[in-house]
């Protein structure tokens, strides 16, 4: 058991605590209130009980990265740690983020040290369709272990990337048209696909369509890598089409098209805005988006898109969002339970509740603020990052 006191914990749900304590058991959270409640004198130091004094430091849901490519494009590789895009095919669905992410990436690490403790990763963006992604926590050695969900999403992508990938190969896609009308035909043979297996559960199975299910049950969303505002609505449109369910993920025109998002009704995922503007597509690109978005309605997270910009930015960057507008507390929600509602996850993440996972970072200030520091990371109550010199262990 691990017993967390004298804690400023922020929950994420209706009632914070300025001194109080979380209790985890069993990788969940088994109690949470204020100190006056906590019977501090059944508490000691042991191989049974393990006590992390907070002494008044921000205790907090561990952070969240909706969108990235750790583990996938690892750091220090190059050409052989990169299994981010096959494209040599502009339709892979069948490819799982799984059998390509590392977690002994240094970026797994780096995310821990910045109280990062889940994030969805999957495959990039070369193809009309790329894969599936998966969200799972930052800490282990065995990616079977350390899943929560997966597939937890289905890659595809809009604009400027696979039209840059496949134009010099002199097949489709080169044009928008042709990436809308190819996703429209895997929809379509998907969805009889579909048909055929629900009203012939002994009909042989087939791997390229199979993967399409949860997608087409709505369990899982696709997830569109859109900037431009044309591409948002068509991937908009193509989703009413096939009435499934979608993130809108970069969306860096989102707030040229406010009214017909909020229509829409997709979350967002908004970045990485840290970013260069290195491609015609993201010239609109600003920090302003994510608070324009969320300030209008819309369910937004914030992304790194590591490695495009450091996974242990992540914390900064919704910082940079509220400088440019977002309130501190979507700030907050873009990085926790936003992010885990969009990820289709908040039943586990993204706040810190009875019966939810004991994911919990620990800052000697607000995480948002750059000189702040992370003191220590818990993922399912066992300390992943701890800062040597900060003294809370009891």
């Amino acid at each position: 058991m691990l017993v967390i006191i004298h804690g400023n914990i922020k929950t994420m749900e209706e009632r914070d605590y300025k001194d109080g304590y979380v209790q985890v058991e069993h990788g969940k959270i088994t109690a949470i209130g204020d100190m006056k409640e906590c019977a501090l004198e059944t508490l000691h130091a042991g191989s049974e009980v393990q006590v992390i004094n907070a002494k008044g430091n921000l205790v907090m849901p561990g952070i969240i990265e909706a969108h990235c490519h750790m583990g996938i494009t690892e750091e220090k590789k190059g050409m052989e740690g990169d299994d981010c895009n096959e494209n040599v095919a502009a339709v892979t669905p069948w490819l799982r983020a799984i059998d390509a992410i590392n977690p002994m990436d240094d970026a797994f690490h780096d995310a821990l040290k910045a109280g990062i403790t889940s994030a969805m990763i999957g495959p990039g963006s070369s193809n009309v369709v790329g894969g599936q992604f998966a969200f799972l926590k930052t800490h282990g050695r065995c990616v079977d272990q350390m899943i929560v969900k997966a597939p937890a999403a289905m890659k595809v992508a809009f604009g400027e990337n696979p039209k840059v990938n496949y134009s010099g190969q002199g097949v489709s896609p080169v044009t928008r048209m042709s990436i809308a009308a190819q996703l429209r035909e895997e929809l379509y043979k998907a969805k009889e696909y579909e048909k055929k297996v629900r009203e012939n559960p002994d009909t042989e199975r087939d791997f390229r369509y199979e993967c399409w299910l949860p997608v087409l049950r709505r369990e899982i969303p696709l997830k569109a890598h859109a900037h431009r505002a044309d591409d948002i609505l068509t991937a908009v449109r193509i989703a009413k089409e096939f009435g499934i369910k979608m993130t809108l993920d970069h969306c860096s025109e989102g707030h040229l098209i406010i009214e017909e998002l909020q229509e829409a009704g997709f979350p967002a995922i908004v970045g990485p805005d840290m970013a260069s503007r290195n491609k015609i597509e993201v010239r609109n690109m600003a920090f302003k988006t994510a608070g324009l978005l969320s300030g209008n309605g819309i369910l937004t997270a914030v992304t790194t898109d590591h490695p495009v910009s450091k996974i242990q930015f992540l914390p900064i960057c919704a910082g940079l969002a509220v400088k440019e507008g977002m309130s501190m507390e979507d700030g907050f929600c873009a990085i926790t339970l936003s992010a885990a509602k969009i990820c289709g996850v908040d039943d586990r993440v993204g706040s810190l509740a009875v019966g939810k996972d004991g994911d919990i970072a620990i800052f000697d200030g607000n995480p948002m603020e750059v000189f702040t520091k992370t003191l220590c990371t818990v993922i399912e109550g066992k300390i992943a990052y701890y800062d040597e010199q900060c003294g809370l262990l009891w």
